[in-house]
């Protein structure tokens, strides 16, 4: 009876784990409606983060006024080009004459403390843009209204409006990035199976070495199998937390010396019963 009860009770708790990560899955923002405007309007399509870098992988597309573009071909028939105010660092993204405007990645510094995992956050600048307008001498930058979608794999995102410092342009947008309940209750189930190890370890180990219970052979291998997945578990965790996080300090060296000591007693008893 027991033994069934402890397997519906991993079976219920592995579903709820799966169907808890479906539901709390990040929802992509609402694809941009490039047709509700006839002013120029940049859209930025948000991918993927790299937390270590802090740099929002993107690509952005420019739909441009009328007067720079044949709408029986839909292709520029003047150069243009699109910069973002606040991305200093950042080069023009150019948009061809005779080509249609396509998409161009690009990426954005999204600042955040990737050491805090996984409870970690990331935020934009405000983003602005400007787009080129006219040629040679009388080319100049006219700002653009920005708008937002896509999704980040296991990232909430929220987006923020925030007035522009200039009155004649359109309001900037911040891009907030948040990992989602989903992610976070994996990692901390990867973190509660990795503090699990080391205890089970040493509690059977220190039982062997009391004589509380008899010295079983086979326990060296399980302590090696145990030591050698402690890197795949770390490497397993969703995010990739950077070298030196929290989890390195604590929860690995807490893993490593546990079976390094378990294994230390487990030789102990070993030695003494074949003595």
């Amino acid at each position: 009876m027991l033994d069934t009860s402890i397997i519906v009770g991993v079976s219920v708790l592995w579903l709820i784990g799966v169907l808890s990560y479906k539901w709390l899955a990040p929802h992509p923002l609402p694809k941009v409606d490039l047709g509700t405007t006839d002013d120029p309007l940049v859209v930025v399509h948000v991918e993927k983060l790299n937390a270590t870098e802090q740099l929002l992988t993107v690509k952005v597309l420019l739909r441009p006024d009328e007067s720079i573009i044949n709408r029986r071909l839909n292709r520029l028939t003047a150069e243009s080009a699109v910069r973002f105010v606040s991305q200093n660092d950042m080069a023009e993204l150019q948009y061809h004459t005779g080509k249609a405007p396509e998409w161009v990645s690009t990426t954005i510094d999204a600042r955040g403390k990737a050491t805090e995992w996984p409870l970690d956050e990331y935020v934009t600048d405000p983003i602005q843009a400007e787009w080129l307008v006219g040629a040679a001498d009388t080319s100049h930058y006219e700002p653009a209204r920005v708008e937002v979608e896509g999704v980040v794999d296991g990232f909430d995102i929220h987006l923020e409006r925030v007035a522009s410092s200039d009155p004649k342009a359109p309001a900037a947008i911040i891009i907030k990035l948040k990992r989602t309940k989903a992610q976070q209750f994996f990692d901390i189930g990867i973190c509660l199976v990795l503090i699990t190890l080391p205890a089970l370890a040493l509690f059977v180990a220190i039982q062997m070495v009391t004589r509380r219970r008899p010295f079983l052979p086979p326990f060296g291998t399980w302590y090696a199998a145990m030591l050698f997945a402690v890197v795949p578990l770390r490497n397993f965790l969703p995010g990739s937390p950077p070298t030196g996080a929290w989890i390195d300090q604590g929860l690995v060296i807490w893993v490593l010396l546990g079976l390094a000591t378990a294994m230390v007693i487990y030789i102990i008893a070993w030695y003494r019963d074949r003595a």
